[in-house]
């Protein structure tokens, strides 16, 4: 596959050995931290991703993001709005107490508590019950054929170990509030925490009472967070690390022809795009007061028409991204190419739009942007600024690190007005992304549609596509929510990424398009 005008070899799998080679310590880095060690704060794919080594869900995807069982052994759908789950049996949490299911039970309700910001994973369930020691049983409000798929980042956590250390709910990531889950950590995955030390490093080591077999030889592994692109680049090329979770297009050409190391680049499923405040009677950061200028559906045409995507993917991202006009892309049930065709960039016919809806000058807004979250996000939000420009349109970029990012914009604030955000589909289908983004706010639906976007014709789509198994009429009602979006100028997607691994030589890992980096399939070897 050629990305990024070079050839890369090993895409979206790297290999991994057939068995653990000698017993050796793996030292990776990010730009940035999982913002809490609680699974329960954050629906965000670095934390997710990195308590992934730590907790476990009753089922996960495998390397070939093929379902497999975690913490469940068999399930199946009992009754039309019922799900039976049988436990591994043997299982203990690193700290050696046994998972039984009242510790289901208890995620279950932990998860749906009104802090948590994952509760919209399980948002079709309206029940959890015991029917044993290793059996439970999760009733939906309606037939979901897909509930196993939306339960690959439900992590269990330990009941007792909740209740000693005051941690029974989660709590909201604002700054001011933390309880001893935010920076303890206690699961029945393959490592467990060490140490702790936000922003900085955390040290893992692995789990002695893990229930599967050890597939990696790492004895002790440690998390850097080097928010600098040189100086974590500096740091690989420099041996102080082994591998790079988040590599900067700019510098791959650059790691891929040094001796001794190498790339694993593949497609992501995320997507990055746009959103635009569509709720308030007026926006929180604007020049026009009294009305909500991005209510009105011209406005939003003419921001699409004034971005110039396919210049992002060319200069900022240097060709590792897909431009994209879905919510969902390749890989992504529910996916049509024939839908992702973007509309061409026309900068006068977008100001003859904001003339027609009565700002024939433009008007300043406030945009949220992360610094330190999606590949070049703080560039990409900079050429967004001075493309809208072009328009008429002022915008005032806030670029900050993820963690005041999303305590801002995320539930149950939503105290932004224009903004960048990624979404990965965990469940690997399109309703994943229409439940969470685009369906209309209720509580649970719709919590991550940030701007209050509201279509009542996608509402009653989503009902249905939720209970649908007929795989070619879902297919289809995913496509009408798709064009009535389109149609709506809901959002303004931007493209899919691409993920860029970078290791020394003799770092053997998996690369998954949900960009989930789980230490349980890393070998090390020794430098050379």
């Amino acid at each position: 596959m050629r990305v990024g005008g070079m050839v890369l070899a090993g895409l979206l799998l790297g290999s991994v050995m057939s068995g653990p080679a000698k017993a050796a310590v793996f030292k990776w880095a990010n730009n940035g931290d999982a913002t809490s060690l609680d699974p329960d704060t954050l629906q965000e794919t670095v934390q997710l991703s990195f308590l992934s080594n730590i907790y476990e869900p009753l089922v996960r995807f495998n390397q070939h993001m093929k379902l497999e069982g975690a913490l469940a052994t068999r399930w199946n759908m009992t009754t039309p709005t019922s799900w039976e789950f049988q436990l591994r049996p043997g299982v203990k949490f690193s700290d050696g107490t046994p998972f039984t299911a009242d510790d289901v039970v208890f995620s279950y309700h932990r998860i749906e508590s009104r802090t948590s910001q994952l509760a919209s994973l399980l948002g079709e369930v309206s029940g959890v019950k015991k029917l044993g020691p290793l059996t439970v049983a999760f009733t939906t409000k309606r037939p979901d054929p897909i509930l196993p798929f939306e339960m690959v980042d439900f992590d269990i956590m330990s009941q007792a170990w909740c209740e000693k250390h005051g941690a029974t709910e989660p709590v909201r990531l604002n700054g001011k509030n933390a309880n001893y889950a935010i920076l303890h950590a206690m699961g029945t995955g393959p490592f467990e925490v060490v140490s702790r030390e936000p922003d900085r490093l955390t040290v893992l080591q692995p789990n002695p009472n893990w229930w599967h077999k050890p597939t990696s030889n790492i004895t002790r592994a440690e998390f850097y967070v080097i928010a600098n692109d040189a100086t974590r680049i500096a740091a690989l090329l420099s041996g102080q690390v082994d591998m790079l979770y988040d590599t900067p297009p700019q510098d791959a050409a650059r790691i891929a022809h040094t001796p001794g190391f190498h790339l694993v680049a593949g497609p992501e499923l995320r997507t990055v795009f746009l959103g635009m405040d569509q709720s308030r009677p007026e926006l929180l950061d604007s020049s026009v007061k009294g009305k909500n200028p991005l209510k009105d559906v011209r406005v939003r045409e003419a921001f699409a028409l004034a971005i110039d995507e396919d210049a992002i993917a060319r200069h900022i991202m240097l060709g590792f991204a897909h431009p994209t006009w879905m919510m969902w892309g390749p890989g992504v049930n529910g996916y049509d190419a024939k839908l992702d065709r973007r509309p061409g960039v026309d900068p006068a016919k977008a100001r003859q739009l904001l003339a027609a809806a009565g700002y024939p000058n433009g008007f300043a807004v406030g945009m949220d942007c992360p610094n330190d979250r999606y590949v070049n996000d703080a560039e990409i939000c900079t050429a967004v600024v001075s493309m809208l420009a072009k328009i008429g349109v002022k915008v005032d970029l806030l670029a900050q690190e993820k963690a005041k990012f999303f305590a801002k914009i995320d539930p149950p604030n939503y105290g932004t007005s224009f903004y960048m955000l990624g979404w990965t589909p965990e469940t690997t289908d399109a309703e994943n992304s229409i439940y969470a983004l685009i369906g209309t706010r209720n509580g649970h639906r719709g919590l991550f549609n940030i701007g209050g976007f509201s279509d009542p014709k996608i509402d009653a789509l989503d009902e249905e596509i939720q209970g649908e198994s007929d795989a070619t009429k879902r297919d289809a009602m995913i496509d009408q929510v798709a064009q009535t979006l389109q149609q709506d100028w809901g959002y303004i997607p931007l493209h899919q990424q691409v993920i860029i691994y970078s290791a020394r030589d003799g770092i053997q890992m998996t690369q998954t398009p949900d960009n989930f980096f789980q230490l349980r399939w890393v070998n090390v070897q020794a430098a050379q």
